[in-house]
């Protein structure tokens, strides 16, 4: 691996897929479609539904989502700002809080969270593929009857066909992705459609939109405000990372757009048409299936349930590369630039994804509600710590080439800022506690807020009187009105987001 690094630029900091990009090809529509891609998937199909658990009715479940994803657009605004100002990824963007080696806190982080969904999602894809390999040739059966490290021979075959397919993705990078997800989103919406009107003509039209669910444990009110923070928490990971796919956007406004469009429009739509469709199988079928696989299974059509499998395969990993494939491919990449790309990254991830047998994390309660919850618990304290860095105590200024010197604004001591490091160990215990301890039973939908304020406000409090942060803040300021400044990315001067001045070399 091979590229020209910038003059005072570190290989230990530095390659071209970590560099701020000039090449600004996600517009409005590809963020949308990737939103899209995001959504429509089976964890949010069935995730509106499972708001009922909490004991809420059909309106208390609509004002709830809608409440969420009006915080979560606002939210992933300012992580898509920061992506499409400065041109960098997520594990770059750490090291201005952080430092330039200590951001392999937050990065790694994201990719444990990352890779272990990665293979949980390729697995759940891989079961749409083994309900049509049985359908077309029964005989295969007898491939499901043995068991090898917990999966049975069609398992391991479907999954592996379904892990071989995202590599493809691989070949040219986020360019690649971008047009998979241009397609990929709207073919689940026009599924959808199909099979909410299948549904609705089958029910006679008249279908009762308040699903089962449990009884309000610590009352209505606080099971209201459970599922506004149960919408947020949802789309944590991607809050931390979307400046991934921001840093490709042309203009904020694009950003600003595909954002609104995404998330609060895409994401009601979506969660309707998944309720009206979980409601109307209790009419059709005499019980609430909250899989669409197995709806389209029911259907007495061998390409309708082609079709069916199919596209939810393909949503399962439209969800699986924005959410866990583009993250720990950076984010490894971050850790040894010199030696890993974003390509080599997106490999390592996948075969750690493959190694550790995902459907056995999946199949372990102990897995996913300690192992994942805790560490999902913590990506509200990187959060607050990234975000309250960056817009409140920097104001947007930022020296974007010190982010790869070894000897600049960001190193603090020895690559680590350690206020932000104490910032987070600080939030970070009563989040995890707070998302994971029985006793605080009443406090986990909110643990992702506990934290995430909890180490804004820390970070600030010891950070704000810092005589190094203001003078980095006023030399990234000066720089900012300087249009010749060398081996810089400041866009925003002029129109918003063009980028002016730049050697940076980024490879989309």
């Amino acid at each position: 691996m091979s590229h020209v690094i910038p003059p005072g630029a570190s290989s230990r900091l530095y390659n071209e897929d970590l560099a701020p990009t000039e090449h600004r090809t996600w517009g409005f529509y590809s963020l949308f479609a990737m939103w899209m891609s995001d959504i429509h998937s089976l964890g949010g199909y069935t995730f509106a539904a499972g708001l009922f658990a909490l004991g809420l009715g059909a309106w208390q479940v609509f004002l709830a989502l809608v409440a969420g994803i009006v915080i979560v657009f606002v939210l992933m605004n300012f992580s898509g700002y920061a992506g499409q100002k400065t041109g960098v990824p997520y594990p770059v963007l750490a090291r201005i809080s952080f430092g330039t080696f200590g951001a392999n806190l937050p990065a790694l982080l994201r990719a444990l969270v990352a890779i272990a969904w990665y293979g949980i999602q390729t697995w759940l894809a891989s079961r749409a593929v083994i309900i049509i390999a049985l359908k077309i040739w029964p005989e295969l059966q007898g491939l499901t009857e043995n068991n090898f490290l917990g999966e049975s021979t069609l398992g391991w075959l479907a999954f592996l066909l379904m892990w071989s397919l995202q590599l493809l993705l691989l070949r040219n990078g986020m360019e690649t992705i971008r047009r998979f997800q241009d397609w990929a989103g709207p073919a689940v919406w026009a599924v959808m459609g199909l099979l909410v009107v299948y549904i609705l003509v089958n029910a006679g039209w008249k279908i009762s939109l308040d699903l089962p669910g449990g009884t309000a444990e610590w009352g209505v009110t606080h099971a209201f405000f459970a599922a506004v923070a149960l919408t947020v928490t949802y789309f944590s990971t991607l809050m931390l990372n979307f400046c991934d796919f921001s840093r490709f956007a042309p203009s904020r406004k694009a950003v600003r757009t595909a954002n609104l469009w995404g998330l609060p429009v895409n994401f009601i739509a979506f969660s309707v048409v998944s309720v009206v469709v979980t409601a109307g199988t209790f009419t059709v079928y005499g019980e609430y299936i909250y899989d669409p696989v197995e709806i389209v299974g029911r259907i007495d059509s061998i390409w309708a349930l082609l079709l069916g499998a199919v596209t939810f395969a393909v949503a399962t990993l439209g969800i699986n590369v924005v959410a866990n494939f583009v993250s720990p491919a950076y984010d490894l990449a971050n850790v040894w630039p010199a030696r890993i790309d974003f390509r080599r990254g997106g490999l390592m991830a996948a075969m750690i994804a493959l190694v550790i047998t995902p459907w056995n994390l999946f199949n372990s309660p102990v897995v996913i509600n300690l192992f994942l919850g805790g560490l999902g618990a913590l990506l509200g304290p990187l959060f607050g710590i990234i975000m309250v860095d960056y817009y409140v105590l920097r104001r947007q200024h930022v020296l974007v080439r010190d982010l790869f010197r070894e000897q600049g604004y960001y190193t603090y001591t020895g690559g680590w800022n350690q206020k932000a490091v104490i910032s987070f160990i600080v939030s970070a215990v009563p989040a995890v506690v707070f998302a994971l301890v029985p006793l605080f039973g009443a406090l986990s939908a909110f643990s992702w807020f506990i934290g995430a304020i909890a180490a804004a406000a820390v970070h600030y409090l010891i950070s704000r009187n810092d005589t190094s942060l203001a003078e980095s803040v006023a030399a990234a300021a000066a720089e900012e009105a300087d249009p010749g400044a060398p081996w810089t990315h400041v866009p925003g001067r002029g129109e918003p987001g063009e980028a002016s001045g730049g050697r940076g070399t980024g490879r989309s």
